[in-house]
């Protein structure tokens, strides 16, 4: 029973760190939604309907 667990704990560990790098910021991410379109001075509208802070520009 006590190596299931060790092992088990084992396995979290290994699979969080591969999780954190997989993970992008990206404009409008999280609760915003994703990327809805563009705005016409290059910004990104979400769809939530609010502008992103990002500093990257679209087209």
């Amino acid at each position: 029973m006590k190596s299931i667990m060790l092992s088990l704990i084992a396995s979290v560990f290994m699979i969080a760190p591969i999780s954190q790098a997989q993970a992008k910021n990206t404009p409008c991410s999280g609760k915003m939604g994703g990327v809805s379109h563009c705005s016409k001075d290059g910004k990104f509208v979400c769809k939530n309907g609010k502008i992103s802070q990002s500093k990257k520009t679209c087209q």
